[in-house]
């Protein structure tokens, strides 16, 4: 595969797996003349059988350089744009931070009625069996609480924003010392030194989400979706991100696609990061979608594949 251009710069996460199934080449457009151009790909190809040109490029492509794309592509050479390549391989879309491309915008739409349905009738036959057999374990989790840190409450409850942009009371058992956020909200990182180690434990297999269920029942969230976020956080990514607020557009969910395709979120690119997925499993929405993302997060909570 050759990446051709700098428009979308990949990420570390990306590249392992642009790497499972392509040896990845990249040439940089700039400050290069077409024949200079030409004749990398040329070498490139020559030496190498390459299935797949990945048109990473802000800049108009010249028509000399058209031409000889297209002569690749009577060789059996495919051609992407990043933008279909990044939602084809990698189940993301594309924005750039300068929220220059606007063409997405009318394919991100919230639910259809028969969406909203079938998502509720996954909710239900889901959460209540799911809440009944996890009684044990919310239990365990519970005395685990009390016993490793007794100042604070065992469920933990917080304002997050959800469907159109509303606040609601979002349940969690309580993983972090209390006052573990005194002045200003902070990141949670992957070994947070406010989180007591049973608390780690819940959050490495998403125990603490468990008391969401009721959330889930309550109509306030779904299974399957965005996670909510904090106000504070939101007023700050909506200014920073563009398009953030597209998340909002429908309900959050305890787990999401983000969630199983990209690690513990710390700061401002991680949240850029999950968008592209959270906007990609808006706009693919299916019923093969959701379980999918069902699948993947149980395989995250047994430690056996995801992040």
């Amino acid at each position: 595969m050759i990446i051709l251009g700098d428009k979308y710069k990949l990420n570390k996460i990306e590249l392992n797996q642009i790497q499972k199934k392509y040896s990845p080449n990249h040439i940089s457009l700039e400050n290069k003349s077409t024949e200079q151009i030409i004749k990398e790909l040329s070498k490139l190809c020559k030496n190498q059988k390459y299935k797949l040109i990945i048109l990473n490029t802000k800049a108009n492509i010249p028509d000399e350089l058209i031409k000889y794309l297209t002569s690749l592509e009577l060789k059996g050479i495919k051609f992407l744009t990043i933008e279909h390549f990044l939602e084809k391989y990698l189940g993301k879309v594309y924005i750039p931070r300068d929220g220059s491309n606007i063409d997405f915008l009318d394919q991100i739409k919230s639910y259809k009625q028969k969406q909203l349905l079938i998502k509720r009738i996954i909710d239900f036959s889901i959460s209540i069996p799911l809440g009944i057999i996890s009684m044990p374990i919310m239990l365990y989790a519970a005395y685990r609480i009390k016993k490793e840190s007794p100042e604070g409450p065992v469920i933990f409850k917080q304002k997050r924003i959800g469907l159109n942009g509303k606040e609601f009371v979002c349940y969690k058992f309580r993983s972090m010392v209390p006052d573990a956020e005194k002045g200003k909200p902070k990141f949670a990182s992957k070994d947070d030194p406010r989180v007591f180690k049973w608390g780690a434990f819940m959050r490495k297999t998403r125990i603490d989400e468990l008391p969401q269920l009721w959330n889930v029942i309550k109509g306030d969230m779904h299974l399957i979706g965005p996670r909510p976020e904090r106000k504070y956080w939101i007023d700050i990514f909506e200014k920073n991100i563009p398009y953030y607020n597209l998340r909002h557009i429908v309900k959050p969910g305890i787990t999401g696609w983000a969630q199983v395709c990209y690690p513990y979120g710390a700061n401002e690119e991680d949240a850029y990061q999950k968008l592209l997925y959270d906007l990609y499993y808006i706009k693919n929405w299916s019923f093969w979608l959701e379980m999918k993302t069902i699948f993947k997060t149980i395989l995250v909570m047994f430690g056996k594949k995801g992040i």
